[in-house]
């Protein structure tokens, strides 16, 4: 597939650059779609693409109940992949933002972040994520060390939100059938080609549980291990010095150690469930925390 075909702006070459087209992929998200799509429909976007996949549910129903702005595709199987190239493959333009339906961020923002990017030069950005607390002691302990890892302060790109230049969409091409597709396309640009727009906010909902975290991460550890083996040249770098610098922040802070043992915790639990799951190829890749998709706040 060649995305980059048929698009009208670009994004560094003297023409006027109109809004960013969006592509949300929605796998039973009728609790949260109309929330994603009333934020998006504020910042005067070239166009929004909902593909409904494998969905059970009115995801694709109050999609097209959200307006004309909304083109919606229903593909029969649930697959974020291939939500993900059906989307591209549909917009009419660049740049091109993907973000989870279940992600809070305006379309004003994205607008935004699309100017900073095409003056940046950058060939992927996204915006900075805030966290909305869990009402879990123990959720709010762990994402208290998960701010300080080096994956969250340095050049964040994905979670939820990341968007990619005409120039990106070129080298991207189409999406491999994996799981992490947000960190693939992070690996896929040199810190150099990445934009993390500091001043600019998108939300995600903390899970409610600590066994939700366990679920979440274990997918997050998963698709970081069949990167690894199926595409090598783009594995992230080793975590062991990113785990010394972590104790090093937190060694200092006696009041952070209760919520270091907790991130710990999780840590080697979801690496050996991931390792399991790879091991009996068993699907995982719409393994999401349902506690996230709430309407409320």
């Amino acid at each position: 597939m060649g995305p980059a075909r048929g698009r009208a702006p670009r994004d560094g070459g003297g023409a006027a650059m109109t809004g960013p087209v969006v592509v949300v992929p929605a796998h039973d998200e009728e609790a949260v779609i109309g929330r994603a799509l009333d934020a998006l429909r504020d910042g005067s976007l070239a166009q929004i693409v909902v593909v409904a996949n494998g969905c059970r549910d009115r995801t694709a129903q109050i999609a097209r109940e959200a307006g004309r702005a909304v083109t919606v595709i229903e593909l029969p199987v649930g697959s974020k992949i291939a939500a993900l190239n059906a989307g591209l493959r549909a917009a009419r333009g660049a740049p091109v933002a993907v973000v989870d339906a279940d992600v809070m961020v305006s379309g004003r923002t994205l607008r935004a972040l699309a100017q900073r990017m095409a003056a940046a030069g950058a060939g992927v950005a996204a915006p900075r994520l805030e966290v909305i607390p869990s009402r879990s002691w123990w959720v709010r302990q762990y994402d208290r060390i998960w701010a300080l890892t080096d994956y969250r302060s340095a050049d964040h790109v994905g979670s939820g939100v990341y968007m990619l230049s005409e120039r990106g969409l070129r080298r991207l091409g189409s999406f491999p059938d994996l799981i992490a597709d947000d960190l693939y396309v992070r690996q896929l640009f040199a810190p150099r080609e990445r934009l993390s727009a500091r001043d600019l906010v998108f939300r995600v909902r903390a899970p409610a549980t600590l066994a939700a975290v366990v679920r979440r991460n274990t997918r997050i550890a998963a698709g970081n291990r069949e990167l690894a083996l199926r595409f090598p040249g783009l594995a992230a770098p080793g975590g062991g010095a990113g785990a010394r610098a972590l104790l090093r922040r937190v060694w200092r802070r006696p009041a952070l150690w209760p919520g270091f043992l907790v991130y710990a915790g999780v840590y080697v639990i979801a690496h050996r469930r991931a390792a399991a799951l790879l091991r009996g190829r068993r699907p995982i890749a719409w393994s999401r925390d349902e506690s996230t998709r709430v309407v409320t706040g």
